[in-house]
């Protein structure tokens, strides 16, 4: 592996892995297209179809997941950026245009579930749909789009942790990723006469387990036991997963006037709740079962 990267190079040193030159965006007509929007547009075109097809495979209605979908869409997008917003206010005060700038990323994965859930409420509320049978089968589409999403903040050079020289490491050129993502830690590693950080890729590590977490969900959809089951399960696993790689991000979010990441609280709370609220009506239904 080489020394000195350009500053559009990835490299996966253990992986025998080098790209040289990885645009961030393209041209089309006079336009430029960040591969960061294209990868999102794409995370969700492949969440919504997930959906349909999880729909048609329970007896739905696909219909409803499609209209549904719509509204999902627009309420999550405007969800993530308030949440990333909302922690990063610092930033944003003194430039209020800035807030509507989301070419170079700024979007936070637990502001669009929190908007995606209390969407799914009102939606079903209003159509008269069962909330916890919608969301069941939406959840399958969301981490999927999730999964599908973090590759592009591959393309953006950011989502990465802590130094590393574990079989999965990654180098990127210090002047390709953001200078307050660099921590001590990984300046302190980084070699006379190189001009690159190695890091983990968490944004590798969470599509991997959002893959591993919608397996699990398509696995057990057929097996569940009452509406909403899917749900927790959801909530409880991207909640694990996102916990553990939380805690070795550099460009995390804190709650304010603390040193504790927002997500991972989030995150651990989620975890509790759902498992709590899983037991709690199992035992709810042994009991009726038993009353029978």
């Amino acid at each position: 592996m080489q020394e000195i990267m350009n500053q559009g190079d990835i490299a996966f040193p253990h992986l025998g892995i080098y790209i040289s030159d990885l645009p961030k965006s393209f041209t089309v007509f006079g336009f430029t297209v960040a591969f960061y929007g294209c990868i999102i547009g794409l995370g969700i075109l492949g969440g919504v179809l997930m959906a349909v097809y999880m729909a048609k495979k329970t007896g739905q209605n696909p219909d409803i997941y499609w209209d549904f979908a719509i509204y999902a869409i627009v309420f999550s997008i405007i969800g993530a950026r308030l949440y990333y917003v909302a922690f990063m206010w610092d930033h944003y005060k003194d430039d209020l245009l800035s807030i509507f700038y989301t070419r170079q990323g700024g979007l936070a994965i637990y502001g669009a579930v929190i908007a995606a859930f209390i969407t799914a409420v009102v939606y079903c509320k209003v159509k008269k749909v069962n909330a916890l049978l919608l969301i069941d089968t939406g959840v399958a589409g969301l981490i999927l789009g999730q999964a599908i999403g973090r590759w592009g903040n591959f393309m953006n050079r950011e989502v990465f942790g802590e130094y590393t020289d574990s079989f999965l490491a990654m180098r990127l050129p210090e002047a390709a990723v953001r200078a307050n993502d660099i921590s001590e830690s990984i300046r302190a590693h980084m070699a006379a006469g190189t001009n690159y950080v190695q890091v983990h890729p968490t944004f590798l590590y969470e599509s991997l387990w959002n893959f591993l977490i919608l397996a699990l969900i398509i696995v057990y959809t057929k097996h569940k036991r009452f509406d909403g089951e899917i749900m927790l399960l959801y909530l409880a696993g991207y909640g694990v997963g996102r916990y553990f790689i939380e805690g070795i991000r550099t460009d995390t979010l804190f709650i304010p006037g603390t040193t504790l990441p927002v997500s991972q609280v989030l995150a651990a709370v989620m975890v509790v709740v759902a498992v709590a609220s899983d037991v709690i009506v199992r035992l709810r239904l042994k009991k009726k079962q038993g009353a029978a």
